[in-house]
Order: C-alpha cells, then sequence, then structure tokens
C-alpha cells in the first residue's frame, strides 16, 4: 500500500510514520506539490547479523580496540 504525504506532515509526525513504515505502509513523501523520495519497509533479507560484539565480550568491544585490528 502506498500513501501520499507532505514532507511538512512527515516531519511534524515521524514517530507515526516511522510505525506505520514499520507495519508495513510505503509512502510518497511531495513538497511543493513535487514527489522527493519514497519510504518503503525495509526487507529483512537483505540485512544480516555479521558480529554481535557483545557476545564476544559482555558490554560489547571498544571501537578503537577494533580499529587498532583493521
Amino acid at each position: 500500500m502506498e500513501n501520499i504525504i507532505t514532507l511538512k506532515n512527515l516531519r511534524e509526525n515521524m514517530q507515526e510514520y516511522a510505525q506505520k513504515v514499520k507495519a508495513g505502509y510505503d509512502f510518497v513523501v511531495f513538497k511543493k506539490s513535487q514527489p522527493l523520495f519514497r519510504i518503503v519497509p525495509l526487507n529483512d533479507g537483505l540485512w544480516e547479523e555479521a558480529v554481535d560484539f557483545t557476545k564476544i565480550q559482555k558490554g560489547g568491544v571498544d571501537i578503537n580496540e577494533i580499529l587498532s585490528r583493521l
């Protein structure tokens, strides 16, 4: 399902639209009667967990330690 919303409406109601996108709705955002962009839900199949650093060390791993190993 795709709906048309204004940029102003999106800015003023960001949390509401975030929840709707999470629920599967698409939106085309317009400004001054011109389409700017489309907001669509992420396809979970496109993302995969590479490493969960909280499983390596409680509280995560210090970013400087990771960068020093690159």
